[in-house]
């Protein structure tokens, strides 16, 4: 099972605001990368309420990298035609992109998959679907809101529905839930979806 987690934390409500990110990179279904980036994003403006979820102040990110320098040294690399996962992947691929954009850097050619989309198709009895609220029925305790710990979160999940519903891939999973696979690539991208039949 090989696969890889990001989660973005942001600035204020704006995609292209991104303060932090984290991966997860898990090969032959052991975690074999866990790690976590500050960025100084485009603009230092930070909302109270971002700060009140992620804890993240301008000073913390001040002397961090921009994200195209993060992007090409460090990132680039470990996205690039791999599978990614991320929970409420909308989100976290939509930051993606922007910062991408803002940077004038191509897309990476990767399939993505919405560990919401798998959770609420693997554990429909659930009233809510949230990262927190599905690692709590699950077991596994984190601290909500890190991205790097959002990650481990995202990976628990993950493993936790393919072997629920005895699949040994996440693709196998997706095809098995009737989960379209996403894809970004260098002219644009595909949104991941759940196939209504």
């Amino acid at each position: 099972m090989n696969f890889t987690v990001i989660d973005f934390e942001t600035a204020n409500s704006k995609r292209g605001s991104a303060c932090s990110i984290g991966i997860v990179k898990v090969v032959d279904s052991i975690c074999v990368l866990e790690k976590e980036w500050l960025i100084k994003p485009p603009t230092m403006d930070f909302n109270w309420r971002n700060i009140q979820i992620h804890g993240i102040r301008p000073v913390d990110v001040m002397d961090a990298p921009t994200f195209d320098v993060l992007y090409h040294k460090e990132l680039k690399a470990l996205l690039e035609e791999e599978l990614i996962v991320a929970h409420n992947a909308s989100f976290d691929i939509s930051v993606l992109r922007h910062m991408l954009d803002y940077y004038g850097i191509e897309y990476p050619t990767v399939d993505y998959l919405c560990t919401v989309k798998i959770s609420q198709k693997t554990w429909r009895h659930l009233s809510s679907h949230r990262l927190n609220l599905v690692s709590d029925y699950l077991g596994f305790n984190f601290n909500h809101h890190n991205a790097l710990e959002d990650c481990l979160a995202c990976s628990n999940l993950l493993m936790n529905a393919c072997s629920e519903e005895g699949c040994k891939t996440p693709l196998s999973l997706a095809k098995h839930l009737r989960i379209g696979v996403g894809k970004l690539f260098p002219r644009g991208y595909k949104p991941c979806s759940i196939n209504p039949h």
